[in-house]
């Protein structure tokens, strides 16, 4: 069974427009290596970038990286799990064309395989 989340262990957010990587890794528990890692696999999180490329993040991005480590650490998801759940919940969008188009490709092979058989 999954653990529940351990978020709202987590300091709450303090009422700032932005964070520097040191109040971020320490509002959600995660190093500041951790958070510079996530930023290439998540394309959710994009934290503005200012002088010598100092990152600024702001309260939607601190959010978001809390969700990122409920997925890893609370729920087991690996990185690339966590990035689907983040992008379309799991691939729940896409499901359904996915489905339309393995069925036209089994169709097709099927009217492929009846040719050669003749």
């Amino acid at each position: 069974m999954l653990e529940p989340s351990h978020n709202d262990e987590l300091p709450e957010i303090p009422g700032k427009r932005y964070f520097t990587i040191g109040e971020v890794s320490e509002l959600c528990a995660v190093k500041p290596h951790v958070l510079r890692y996530w930023e290439q696999e998540f394309p959710q999180l994009k934290p503005v970038k200012r002088r010598g490329n100092r990152r600024y993040y702001q309260r939607q991005d601190v959010l978001t990286i809390r969700q990122i480590r409920a997925l890893l650490y609370d729920q087991g998801f690996t990185i690339g799990g966590a990035r689907l759940q983040m992008t379309d919940e799991g691939g729940k969008a896409d499901e359904q064309p996915t489905n339309e188009l393995v069925q036209d490709i089994i169709k097709e092979l099927e009217e492929v395989l009846a040719v050669l058989k003749t």
